[in-house]
């Protein structure tokens, strides 16, 4: 794979202003303790550099902030394994960032909390994977996860803070939609995002067996507008936000509302992307350690790229709404056709949108007896090694079930059984 250098760069015509860098988000480790195979982690992380130094991190917040940086949000991996995460917290506190915690849970004490809060932390956002117990746990390959979330959930409210709530919905546990939401009720939940898998990482990897069908989100979408009218008719000030994929959309969205507009990346190596996700590209991207933050935004090859227009291909170029969806999304082009100057699949004007089409048919198939592809240190081993878990890491057995690199079993008949918890 040939990176795209300065050269390339400089060809491409930079007459667009580009914003400021507004949200800060730090992937302090890929270290987590749960598998979730949406994750959108790249796939070879187990390959990533050293992780950053506090004071390293610590010059980011800072050089951001003068550069006007106003949200930081604490992620991962699992960003509660950084041991250091009070004194960052507290740091970008006193720099003046509203900070937010995305966090599974795992790992996560009444204590803690109470540290994060001394600190000067905003906001705590806790992820479930399932209403269903089983489920949950068999997605976050733990069996002590679902009940640890609910603990740390119901802590969270009782400190003070308010109860967001993130639920990732997917074919297997998007009908039990309505489940979800009463959970959620249960628990006194502020805000809850009803996030439909977006299909980046280890979910594009998985996509087959976690794209549902456009009837399933039809249905969720429908039972969770029910749900919105019934609780605002009780008086309960719960927000329900739900999120669509773009697969059953037929023009794409704008590529983080602008590729290096709003959004600075840091990953747990200092590498600096205008998504999470951008690390994929052929594209050379710069590190923190190398440039400061005020030159990777304005100056870097990486992040004016795809900024301005000069770089878009047909039907983009002359498309009277590229000012609208700019192209769509380049890591989802990159991934679907090969080309990350392609139009993205999304749109029903690419020549490609029939990528889009197949991928909507193969969601219709039962995919219970094919293995998931989890996110953990072996399988992704094997991915910065290059070869694929799927075919290496699993055995077909003659019963029908598969063993997983991860030391699970997808059984025949689509259950499946852990030979360990995380």
């Amino acid at each position: 794979m040939n990176n795209a250098g300065s050269t390339t760069a400089n060809a491409l015509a930079r007459t667009k202003t580009h914003g400021q860098p507004l949200w800060l988000l730090a992937e302090l480790t890929y270290k987590c303790p749960l598998q979730c195979p949406y994750c959108s982690n790249p796939l070879d992380f187990a390959g990533a550099g050293g992780e950053l130094s506090t004071e390293e991190w610590i010059s980011v917040f800072r050089q951001a902030r003068e550069m006007g940086a106003a949200q930081l949000g604490f992620s991962g991996g699992e960003p509660l394994v950084r041991q250091d995460l009070e004194q960052l917290i507290a740091e970008a506190r006193k720099l003046g960032y509203y900070t937010n915690l995305i966090t599974s849970g795992i790992g996560l004490s009444g204590e803690r909390i109470a540290a994060f809060r001394d600190a000067g932390l905003d906001h705590i956002q806790v992820s479930f994977q399932a209403s269903d117990e089983e489920v949950n746990n068999m997605l976050a390959g733990s069996k002590k996860a679902f009940q640890q979330k609910l603990k740390i959930a119901r802590e969270v409210k009782a400190q003070g803070y308010p109860m967001v709530l993130n639920f990732v919905t997917h074919k297997h546990n998007i009908d039990q939609i309505g489940r979800i939401i009463e959970l959620c009720v249960e628990l006194e939940a502020d805000y809850v995002e009803l996030a439909t898998c977006q299909y980046y990482g280890w979910a594009y990897e998985n996509r087959e067996q976690l794209l549902p069908t456009k009837a399933q989100l039809e249905r969720a979408e429908r039972i969770t507008n029910e749900y919105r009218e019934k609780l605002k008719a009780e008086g309960n000030p719960i927000r329900l936000i739900f999120v669509t994929p773009d697969y059953y959309e037929e023009r794409p969205k704008k590529c983080m509302n602008g590729w290096g507009e709003i959004f600075l990346t840091v990953t747990p190596d200092g590498t600096a992307l205008p998504c999470h996700s951008a690390r994929m590209l052929p594209i050379e991207f710069p590190n923190v350690k190398d440039q400061t933050i005020h030159d990777i935004w304005n100056e870097s090859n990486g992040f004016n790229y795809f900024r301005g227009d000069e770089w878009m291909q047909e039907p983009c170029r002359s498309c009277d709404e590229k000012e609208q969806d700019h192209g769509g999304c380049r890591c989802q082009a990159y991934m679907m056709t090969g080309d990350m100057h392609a139009a993205d699949p999304v749109c029903g004007k690419s020549p490609d949108h029939g990528k889009i089409l197949a991928a909507r048919e193969a969601a219709e198939l039962d995919s219970s007896g094919r293995p998931i592809s989890f996110r953990n240190e072996r399988n992704s081993r094997q991915y910065a090694a290059g070869s694929r878990p799927r075919a290496d890491g699993s055995q077909k057995s003659a019963d029908g079930s598969h063993s997983l690199a991860d030391g699970s079993q997808n059984l025949a008949d689509g259950s499946r059984v852990f030979a360990r918890s995380g």
